[in-house]
């Protein structure tokens, strides 16, 4: 079961000031926060493809369709197994399960299981599934998950790219690559927050993703949500560090 990890850390504390003692080698000057769209989670749809299609490809039997031959495998789990990865993947991305409710969904799964093999309908379940079986050739597969293959990759590491958070020693900074503007905040008495509680989304699909949450100081106080960063629990250490920094003249 995932629990909540939210973390959070103030610029002002005297722990965080202690990092920035003159007797301490600092770290980089500055990092770079990448808020991706939900499409980073769909790279288990085009993997789990690519292994469909190479065994239906080896491994299937060449079937004359029309005038064309193709590979399609004789078995349907294939089939079903890359619907059930598509059909988890399209809800997991929709809609977020956090803390405490992750674990009532495994326990609910699980709890379904159990009355299923204890009514004795199993079966009849299992048996209603096999009868509608779905059958691919390997140029479904490869079609299917190199053009979602090509789209994640332009999306993951071009667009979203384009707009991006900086933080230098004491300022936050967001900003663009075509420059269409930007707008810095100072870092004195910011909050940091680590929103990594959804077990699905930040791990299993994520690994180790999650969001972060920045509420700035002064008489106009924000908040300022990044969504989909991914490896947010190191980025937020190089965070708490720089922000605690203080600039130099």
């Amino acid at each position: 079961m995932s629990s909540s990890s939210d973390s959070q850390t103030n610029s002002g504390s005297n722990e965080t000031r202690k990092d920035s003692s003159p007797g301490k080698a600092r770290g980089p000057g500055k990092i770079r926060i990448y808020s991706h769209s939900a499409l980073l989670y769909w790279w288990p749809v085009w993997v789990v493809g690519y292994i469909m299609a190479a065994i239906t490809y080896y491994q299937g039997e060449l079937v004359k369709i029309g005038q064309t031959e193709t590979h399609i495998h004789t078995s349907s789990d294939l089939g079903l197994i890359f619907f059930v990865v598509l059909f988890l993947v399209i809800l997991v991305t929709n809609y977020s399960v956090r803390g405490l409710a992750s674990g009532i969904v495994i326990l609910g799964l699980v709890l379904t299981f159990v009355l299923l093999l204890y009514f004795q309908v199993w079966e009849q379940v299992f048996g209603w599934i096999t009868s509608h079986k779905i059958y691919l050739n390997s140029g479904a597969y490869l079609w299917i998950s190199t053009v979602m293959f090509v789209m994640w990759m332009i999306v993951v590491f071009g667009l979203d790219r384009f707009h991006y958070w900086e933080i230098d020693p004491g300022q936050l900074t967001r900003d663009s690559l075509m420059g269409s503007g930007s707008k810095s905040y100072n870092t004195q008495g910011m909050t940091l927050e680590k929103h990594q509680d959804d077990l699905f989304r930040h791990w299993l699909l994520g690994l180790g993703s999650g969001d972060l949450q920045v509420m700035t100081s002064g008489a106009t106080r924000e908040q300022l949500d990044i969504h989909n960063v991914l490896f947010v629990g190191h980025k937020i250490i190089a965070m708490q560090r720089l922000i605690a920094e203080v600039p130099e003249e």
